[in-house]
């Protein structure tokens, strides 16, 4: 007869403690690392343009992790105060809801997923354990509560007024930090239209149709396939042009780019990446793309990891958005960092005037860096945020 093998409930409560508590933060700080290798030497010059810039970083995955954002952290790349230290304007934060098991550039497939035990483990909402959409909509509710949480320093960007409003109150002596609501990839639709609305209802102004494997709406660069738009997808990219949600083409397919550049009537964003100009990775742009882009009067977010410069120097990020302004004009060069998004980089955001400082050393005018490290971003977000009037 097998023996039963009795657990002490305080030994149940230390495993437990461990797992809810000390796990999530363990594993953002394995994933979200600062390279610790030199940086460049700032100028006096560097320092005092920075400071006057309107900054937009169009991606970071800040809040799939489990800590307040008002909070300085002794991990990742982001928060509230290291924002205000790098002159952020405006942060666009993304909603990231799935992600596949031996996550790769090349081919994942769907059928597994790792935010599912993330969510459990830190003990989100019991209905966003089992739904991408209520995964979202919790991301939402954590944006919100820190704006509320804030006392004024992080104001909520969900329309063009709002943007203009924070504007205007940065030319105060106490700058606050806008937060704009993102998503990577839309399998958070769940294959219903009618999540969409949700999702805007809920603040979400910009989506990317993909993220690391394919799905309803297209293939992924990554997926299996790495095929098109579906129907869905398609009907999916009008009713958000319709609605104000501004598409974002990171992590799709190049037939799946090449489709929403041919049908876009709207600017199009690529939020964070590179160009294979300067670093050949399947992810990034090809110029034929950078073109498409720029031909909807969109931007493109280069972001500073490896997987999207070869490198992690500010001068590679530089040297990406030189590429860009070079082949189709300055207006089409934004900053799209990835923080806080498994990456590992090698300045975290309260350190960006690295990227002013690089710029600066590339040539680029005061002008030209105005506009690359936020001015184009607000122009394009200002414009997509605006609904069609008497849309069919």
């Amino acid at each position: 007869m097998r023996k039963k093998i009795w657990i002490p409930a305080t030994l149940i409560a230390v495993a437990a403690v461990g797992f809810f508590g000390f796990a999530p933060g363990y594993v953002e700080g394995s994933m979200n690392q600062i390279d610790g290798k030199p940086l460049i030497a700032v100028s006096d010059e560097a320092k005092a343009l920075h400071n006057t810039l309107n900054i937009v970083d169009l991606h970071s995955d800040t809040l799939m992790w489990n800590r307040d954002l008002n909070d300085s952290a002794s991990r990742g790349h982001m928060d509230l105060p290291r924002l205000q230290d790098g002159n952020v304007a405006l942060q666009l934060f993304s909603s990231v809801t799935k992600t596949p098991k031996n996550q790769n550039y090349d081919g994942n497939g769907a059928d597994s997923d790792n935010i599912t035990l993330l969510t459990i483990a830190q003990l989100q909402p019991v209905k966003a354990w089992s739904s991408l959409a209520e995964r979202s909509l919790y991301h939402a509710q954590k944006r919100d509560a820190a704006v509320d949480a804030s006392d004024n320093a992080i104001k909520a960007v969900d329309t063009a007024g709002q943007l203009d409003a924070l504007l205007a109150a940065r030319q105060k002596e106490k700058r606050p930090v806008g937060a704009m609501l993102t998503i990577e990839g839309l399998q958070n639709l769940e294959g219903k239209a009618s999540n969409l609305d949700r999702l805007y209802d809920a603040g979400f102004r910009m989506a990317g149709l993909t993220h690391f494997f394919d799905n309803e709406l297209a293939g992924s660069m990554h997926g299996l396939k790495k095929g098109g738009l579906t129907p869905f997808g398609r009907d999916i990219v009008k009713r958000m042009e319709v609605k104000g949600m501004i598409i974002d083409i990171a992590h799709l397919s190049h037939s799946g780019v090449a489709e929403v550049l041919a049908m876009a009537t709207r600017p199009v964003v690529s939020s964070h990446g590179g160009v294979q100009a300067t670093c050949k990775v399947n992810r990034n742009l090809t110029d034929d793309e950078v073109r498409g882009v720029a031909k909807t009067g969109g931007i493109i977010g280069i972001g500073y990891w490896d997987g999207a410069l070869c490198d992690t120097s500010p001068r590679a990020a530089a040297k990406a958005m030189k590429h860009v302004r070079d082949l189709v004009g300055i207006e089409h060069v934004a900053l799209g960092s990835d923080y806080d998004g498994a990456t590992t980089v090698r300045f975290d955001t309260s350190q960006l005037v690295q990227v002013t400082q690089a710029l600066l050393d590339e040539g680029f005018t005061a002008a030209e860096i105005r506009a690359a490290m936020g001015e184009n971003a607000l122009r394009v977000i200002r414009a997509g945020l605006v609904p069609k009037v008497n849309a069919q």
